[in-house]
């Protein structure tokens, strides 16, 4: 019935007549959106030769690949990404519903239908991504500027002109359409931007950046490394401690953005058609409740009859406000989780950095590299529908709680009968407190008579030694007994915990909801572990610029490059003149070893010292010849620190 008068309403929303279907349009948009994919494939040339390529000699190796976007890698353009995202929201919200399909298709093959339509809006929105990532960029930009302004155009006369609707009033595609007309003007921008820089470089007025494998804030990070950590830092304000510190040398990838923002679109439009549908539900509710009302008037019905009417009254007025108020509490609470997911990912990438993998469980220490490679294109796909489905399952949560709070605190006080209700929650708090209670007098027992005198007075505690242990076995048997009765409640309460944190933490996919040594059955979970752990490999700051020092270096600069690490980069303070000469002189004494014993502190001894240094100076010689044999007869020595081992 409900779902009748939802398709009543919203087919009397689309009785509007403007002359342009944006649905239509969609499909329509197949057309130039092949024709924009065919044009930058004709651009691109392949690297290697095919063999149409002999048959054809005239293409000269072109129709290649056009990639959308650099899910791995490419930090450039996140935001323009992350706005296309954003513009293919609404499109992919629209996939969940009956009316993509102009025709009926029975129920078996809705499927395959699903599967079409992914493609087919894939496919619509491709030319967006590609005009930001393709080489090209004159022709890039000119074409996104087309496309997006046909976009835009169409959009915004259909929003404008058919704004309104049953379920949100008059203004109702502007609520629900709003975050992708912003999406597209900003592209447009985008686009023009790109075009406009393409224009310059072409009358040499600007220069191009140069293509490198890291960026700005790697090397950044990468020489806050090498630098002596201060004595005395600044401290911490209470946001930055409890809430979110700032890296300036930290950047998320396109793939974290996109996802961020098109979670946080959908979370928005979720919260809109829950909210209007619960107004269409509640009214109908309301409509049998007065049509039930009508009947026992005018049947005469018994007198139970009549006193279930108000209190079904009550229940529609504090379902529809603890719904309402849960709908706000749920939504905030998916997007704070969205935007803690971004704290987390950072700040695990930051412990792989620093090689700590303590803080995931040991199945997971060495994925699977098909795994971690696989779960880069299942992450955002599966941390958008965490998100979406999350929040209904934790809004229905917050309402059931809603409800037991209400009528077991507020109705009870309204209705006059605080009494009865404090006496009824006295009795329980009470008893939850005997329960605590007799667990921590079990804890203070054996802290104060079953338990070793401390073995130094600087002991934080008394250690793990028995004493008194007849006393303790008599304490043990006769507890036994109680903690059997105990463990009835305790295991109840195990299992409402359990089940109220697995559903609160339900769209958190970088949180397992498994107990310890069931954590591969998350496949969320390990989805996440897989894609940080690809990230971590692949966008390393220390890998990536130590992979940009052997690519941009050449022989004639081979001595230069080893110590002018980031020679794109301006100089230091001269604070940290004394930092890069200790550093030059480990590079050197690192390539060279037999320089240790060369050092004016070690010249004056004949044999072996035995500092640590000198040991492991030792050691690297051993290869070549004896310790004792090394100050007196060392090899010709030339000190090449850029020199490979």
């Amino acid at each position: 019935m409900i779902r009748k008068q939802v398709e009543h309403e919203v087919s009397t929303v689309q009785d509007c007549q403007n002359g342009i279907s944006v649905d239509l349009f969609l499909h329509l948009s197949l057309i130039p959106a092949v024709l924009i994919v065919g044009v930058l494939s004709f651009l691109q040339r392949r690297a290697q030769k095919l063999a149409i390529d002999h048959r054809l000699p005239f293409l000269g190796g072109r129709f290649g690949i056009v990639v959308p976007l650099d899910t791995i890698g490419s930090l450039s353009n996140r935001w323009s990404y992350g706005f296309a995202f954003g513009a293919v929201s609404s499109s992919v919200l629209l996939l969940f519903s009956e009316r993509y399909i102009p025709f009926t298709v029975p129920p078996w093959a809705r499927a395959i239908v699903y599967l079409v339509g992914a493609l087919e809006v894939g496919l619509v929105y491709f030319p967006f991504f590609a005009c930001l990532s393709t080489p090209f960029r004159t022709a890039g930009a000119m074409l996104g500027i087309l496309y997006s302004l046909s976009w835009i155009i169409i959009t915004v006369w259909d929003t404008f002109t058919c704004p309104g609707g049953k379920i949100l009033g008059k203004h109702q595609k502007i609520i629900v359409q709003w975050p992708c007309i912003l999406s597209l003007i900003f592209l447009l921008g985008r686009f023009i931007y790109i075009l406009i820089k393409a224009v310059r470089i072409h009358l040499q007025l600007e220069q191009e950046d140069p293509e490198e494998l890291n960026e700005q804030h790697q090397i950044q990070h990468v020489k806050r490394l090498l630098r002596k950590t201060p004595t005395h830092s600044k401290p911490l304000s209470w946001f930055q401690r409890r809430v979110y510190e700032s890296d300036p040398y930290f950047k998320f990838p396109n793939r974290i953005i996109g996802t961020a923002i098109i979670s946080l679109i959908g979370i928005y439009t979720m919260t809109l058609a829950d909210y209007s549908l619960s107004n269409v539900a509640f009214d109908q509710v309301e409509k049998w409740k007065n049509t039930l009302q009508q009947m026992i008037t005018t049947c005469n019905q018994t007198e139970a009859l009549g006193v279930m009417i108000p209190q079904l009254e009550e229940f529609i007025v504090v379902a529809r406000k603890s719904w309402l108020a849960t709908t706000i509490f749920a939504s905030l609470n998916s997007v704070a989780y969205t935007f803690h997911v971004l704290v987390c990912y950072r700040k695990h990438m930051k412990r792989l950095w620093k090689g700590q993998r303590g803080f995931l469980p040991e199945k997971f220490h060495n994925p699977n590299s098909a795994v971690s490679v696989a779960s880069i294109a299942r992450y955002s796909g599966w941390q958008i529908a965490f998100t979406l489905w999350g929040y209904l399952i934790i809004h229905f949560v917050q309402f059931q709680f809603a409800l037991l709070l209400v009528y077991g605190l507020v109705l009870p006080i309204q209705h006059g009968k605080a009494l009865s209700m404090l006496t009824s929650l006295g009795i329980i708090v009470l008893t939850i407190c005997l329960v605590i209670s007799l667990v921590i007098l079990q804890i203070v027992l054996v802290q104060i008579f079953f338990l070793q005198d401390k073995m130094s007075p600087t002991d934080k505690q008394k250690p793990l030694a028995l004493n008194n242990r007849k006393a303790f076995h008599c304490f043990n048997y006769f507890f036994f007994f109680y903690n059997v009765v105990m463990g009835i409640s305790s295991c109840i309460m195990r299992l409402l915990f359990s089940l109220v944190v697995g559903t609160w933490l339900v769209s958190r996919i970088d949180r397992t909801i498994m107990q310890r040594g069931y954590e591969t059955l998350d496949t969320g979970y390990s989805t996440w572990i897989g894609m940080i752990f690809a990230d971590h490999y692949h966008n390393n700051p220390v890998a990536v610029c130590f992979c940009q020092l052997l690519v941009s270096s050449k022989m004639e600069r081979h001595m230069m490059s080893a110590y002018s690490t980031f020679s794109n980069m301006p100089p230091d303070p001269p604070v940290n003149s004394q930092a890069k000469r200790r550093w030059m002189l480990f590079y050197t004494l690192l390539r060279n070893p037999h320089l240790i014993l060369r050092r004016k502190h070690h010249l004056s001894s004949s044999s072996c010292p035995q500092s640590d240094m000198v040991v492991r100076a030792c050691v690297m010689v051993s290869q070549t010849q004896s310790c004792q044999e090394a100050p007196q007869s060392l090899p010709e020595i030339t000190v090449t620190p850029a020199e490979d081992c």
